[in-house]
């Protein structure tokens, strides 16, 4: 009943025979960076529509073609109740004009984009509109969404 362990557990090689048989492994494991990108790819996907101008609104629908600008435009919101906002930052209608000449890049040239509420009051939209046109901005834009099924 007894046992020897004098060649590394009878199986006949011992340890350097295990040694000298296996080759380095030249194959790289890529499973941990595909399981990385893979998460990447999901944050990036849930974070990129929070990227958006922050306030909801329903904008009106048109068919008009998308524009392409180089330059991220500075965008003013008109909401439904007639709150003007920067961004998303509540701005009050007289001070709309200092807001945007202090985030204007390029003066009076800057391209602005006034984005109304689907339910906003037409005046309130044009008023902001006149207070911009009246500063010698001339780079002015309605934004609206594509009408569904074009």
């Amino acid at each position: 009943m007894a046992m020897s362990v004098a060649n590394g557990g009878g199986s006949g090689r011992g340890r350097r025979g295990r040694r000298g048989n296996s080759k380095p492994m030249s194959e790289i494991n890529v499973t941990p960076m595909v399981d990385v990108m893979l998460v990447l790819l999901i944050v990036f996907m849930v974070a990129a529509p929070l990227l958006t101008v922050g306030v909801p609104i329903e904008l009106p629908q048109t068919r008009a073609q998308q524009l392409n600008t180089d330059q991220e435009p500075i965008s003013l919101t008109v909401t439904a109740d007639g709150q003007v906002y920067l961004g998303d930052e509540l701005v009050q209608l007289d001070q709309v004009v200092a807001r945007v000449t202090e985030a204007a890049v390029n003066g009076t040239e800057e391209r602005i984009y006034v984005r109304g509420d689907n339910l906003a009051d037409y005046g309130a939209v044009m008023r902001v509109m006149g207070a911009l046109s009246g500063a010698g901005f001339t780079r002015i834009g309605l934004i609206t969404e594509q009408e569904q099924g074009q």
